[in-house]
């Protein structure tokens, strides 16, 4: 059978490609090796599959449509928000995966959104670019939860859902080696009045909760504490709390931290332990 063998939560900021020399040389390396230390561990876990769990920006889905979560089940490429540096390209995707995670999540009542040719995002197309195409050969499922914009998908249902893709995952009919990697903030600000503010001691508070596997204080980050404390921005962090949850909030560890207010965002990076 299958096996998630780890997992790791990192920011995916476009900024960094619009204005690679905004910060100081030093925060921008400390980003850049945090990146490259994640694609090393990668490849020491011998994982040949990444599920990426990333999240909308209006970007893919706008007011016509606004699915909850969606899964790649079929042919993938990105970014279609295309930046300097990082043009849209096909993406190898793991369609049987993604078709059993979906199958599987009916069966338990989880009603996934299909993407059978599906376009990703930089929320996706950031860590694939810097943490799976150091690996050839791997393959990626990418899931995209609403919590861009409202109605945003609830905390506990992001966690809910990390745990269906670990069931599934476990329960599918092969030996795939399998990292999860959640994309999102930390603490930032998009389009209002607060954009550029960043808030370190709300992205440390994060970062604790995902390295104890601290469920409780993850779900216990309302709606109303993010946008006051992190920013609408910092909505992503559901992607944290579904890989945590699809390791089985085992813990972790601290990769990076650099509150970037030139990136208008708290870059944090973390490996998670994957449940024995």
């Amino acid at each position: 059978m299958a096996e998630i063998v780890g997992g790791f939560v990192v920011p995916h900021n476009p900024i960094m490609f619009y204005a690679p020399d905004a910060p100081s040389a030093a925060q921008k390396q400390v980003v850049l090796d945090a990146y490259a230390a994640t694609a090393r561990r990668i490849a020491e876990l011998k994982a040949d599959t990444a599920i990426i769990i990333g999240c909308d920006h209006y970007i893919l889905y706008g007011t016509e449509c606004l699915p909850r979560y969606v899964i790649s089940t079929g042919e993938m490429d990105g970014p279609v928000d295309q930046l300097p540096g990082l043009k849209r390209e096909p993406i190898d995707c793991h369609a049987a995966l993604g078709t059993h995670i979906c199958k599987e999540g009916f069966e338990t009542g989880f009603d996934w959104t299909v993407g059978r040719a599906m376009a990703v995002d930089h929320s996706v197309a950031i860590p694939h670019h810097y943490m799976v195409k150091p690996n050839p050969g791997m393959k990626s499922v990418a899931v995209m939860l609403a919590c861009g914009v409202d109605p945003y998908l609830p905390m506990k249902r992001a966690w809910e859902l990390g745990e269906q893709i670990a069931a599934a995952v476990k329960s599918f009919p092969g030996s795939e080696r399998v990292v999860v990697i959640g994309s999102g903030g930390i603490s930032h600000h998009v389009g209002d009045e607060r954009m550029g503010e960043v808030n370190p001691d709300f992205d440390k508070r994060v970062l604790a909760a995902v390295t104890t596997g601290d469920k409780a204080a993850m779900l216990g980050f309302t709606d109303e504490i993010i946008l006051a404390e992190g920013g609408n921005g910092a909505m992503e962090i559901r992607t944290f709390a579904c890989a945590m949850a699809a390791v089985g909030a085992a813990g972790g560890q601290v990769v990076a931290y650099e509150p970037i207010t030139e990136w208008v965002t708290g870059m944090g990076f973390a490996e998670l332990r994957a449940a024995a």
